[in-house]
């Protein structure tokens, strides 16, 4: 019980937190703020300012990538939960070395077993690859998002703001 109430208090704090700073769609496809930074600088400046003001959007598009990617490679999926199950069902059924016949089956021998059949299992399914891919979409998504996105005119207030 003190669990459930733990986890409800995070989601609670996490939607107060980052949900909070999501930006209204209209904001963040705004067609009539889109141009090409004149310089490296103006880039730079745009990718610093964006990153911070939309980091609840961004956060919400790694996630949704995350999601994508974990649907489309099912043997990934299979595998992890093939290792969590196994784990959880070797820790609630089998404490106690079980006799089977002549043979003596400990946790240790039903471990050696997950991971013989887990780990390769959780290697072919190439999770590096789906981790590299979501690093590199998730990075040209918010970058170009960031650089092409003209700073809102709530950006010249925080400047003036900050020096005084």
């Amino acid at each position: 019980m003190e669990t459930v109430l733990r986890i409800s208090d995070t989601l609670k704090s996490f939607r107060e937190t980052r949900l909070s700073s999501l930006r209204p769609p209209t904001e963040f496809f705004d067609p009539n703020r889109v141009s090409r930074p004149a310089d490296l600088n103006t880039a730079t400046h745009r990718i610093s300012y964006n990153t911070r003001y939309f980091s609840g959007n961004y956060g919400l598009i790694v996630a949704l990538l995350a999601v994508y990617a974990l649907i489309t490679n099912v043997l990934l999926i299979f595998a992890v939960l093939f290792l969590v199950g196994g784990f959880a069902a070797i820790n609630r059924f089998a404490p106690d070395p079980i006799q089977v016949g002549e043979h003596v089956i400990t946790q240790k021998s039903l471990y050696t077993g997950l991971f013989v059949i887990g780990i390769p299992m959780l290697w072919i399914s190439s999770p590096f690859s789906t981790f590299f891919w979501l690093v590199g979409a998730s990075a040209v998504l918010i970058l170009g998002h960031a650089t092409i996105m003209e700073p809102g005119i709530e950006s010249e207030y925080a400047q003036v703001q900050e020096s005084v």
